[in-house]
């Protein structure tokens, strides 16, 4: 049998985290011969329902989940973990500004770097879900110290896996006849969806679909879908957003097909104008755990402009957090 797995994961008694857990113990993201122990990391108020999810995971009967682990000790939830799940931070409340949760969310953010740091593997895979994740994952990789930055991302597979979808609801086909979009930079309003690397079918989106369309309604659309899950339900996205969580780390560990890519927020090595260092969403491609930022894409003035718009935010996020990066 293989050596366990450590997974740490914050925010566990959450929403979010109810739709994962499951999975992750029926060896869904790390292969079904792979063992895991669950390492659930919440508030201590929140430890009596933590227990309820501790028993519902067992009584699963996962075959490869080994133990769980409860616990509101950071380093002791982090403990020679290799994979770490950051779904856990301050939700946005009413009359609250992006830039005030970004404040409020960075000290929660600046621990949990700090206790990677001191107590997880040195070859840790961090996924931060929690919103804003790009920078709430910047301010995490700044205090993981002795951890490399590039084992940080921040999750846009669910704007990506939203403009999948919304490519082939629009032209009829089956969601996995669609193939290659590309989510641009921050995981906010300002991110952009790009079909133009996309195919249907095998056939160039824009071959398929109305170019004002695919320029318009459907980047709006899957920007603003967050919201729209929210005044449909009342509640923020959480089975789509455990999905997606799933499917980083899925494909982090196993790797892309071969001539296909997927969209990732890591961290920028300079690549199409994005300031090295920013965690920003790129298209990429995954091979035995090494990402790849995919070159050689051609941007129209348009795309730059679009691009840049998302850049310019998390630079402003960054900004906002510049006391928490000292």
């Amino acid at each position: 049998m293989n050596k366990p797995l450590r997974v740490a994961v914050t925010g566990a008694a959450g929403q979010i985290a109810y739709s994962l857990l499951p999975r992750i113990a029926q060896g869904e993201v790390f292969g079904k011969d792979q063992p895991v122990i669950l390492q659930l990391l919440e508030i201590t108020p929140a430890l009596k329902a933590l227990e309820g999810v501790s028993m519902e995971l067992f009584d699963c009967a996962p075959s490869t989940l080994v133990d769980v682990i409860c616990t509101d000790d950071a380093e002791k939830g982090m403990g020679d973990a290799d994979a770490v799940f950051l779904i856990g931070g301050m939700p946005r409340g009413p009359g609250m500004l992006r830039k005030d949760l970004i404040q409020k969310n960075g000290p929660i953010f600046r621990g949990q770097g700090a206790a990677i740091g001191a107590a997880a593997s040195k070859g840790v895979r961090v996924l931060t879900v929690a919103n804003p994740c790009n920078t709430n994952c910047l301010v995490t990789q700044f205090h993981a110290k002795g951890i490399d930055p590039k084992q940080f991302h921040a999750m846009t597979r669910l704007d990506h896996n939203r403009a999948t979808s919304q490519l082939a609801t629009k032209s009829g086909k089956a969601i996995a006849s669609v193939k290659n979009v590309i989510i641009w930079g921050n995981h906010s309003a300002t991110q952009f969806a790009d079909a133009s690397r996309a195919t249907i079918d095998g056939k160039p989106a824009y071959d398929v679909l109305d170019a004002e369309w695919l320029r318009g309604d459907f980047r709006s659309t899957v920007a603003q879908r967050g919201k729209a899950i929210i005044d449909a339900r009342g509640k923020s996205s959480a089975a789509s957003a455990a999905n997606a969580a799933i499917e980083h780390m899925q494909t982090w560990h196993h790797g892309t097909a071969e001539g296909e890519h997927t969209s990732m927020a890591i961290t920028s090595d300079g690549s199409y104008g994005v300031p090295e260092g920013l965690i920003c969403s790129f298209p990429v491609t995954v091979k035995n755990g090494e990402i790849s930022i995919v070159q050689g894409l051609e941007l129209s003035d348009w795309d730059k402009e679009n691009l840049q718009n998302s850049v310019d935010e998390l630079l402003s996020e960054r900004e906002a957090v510049a006391d928490l990066l000292k």
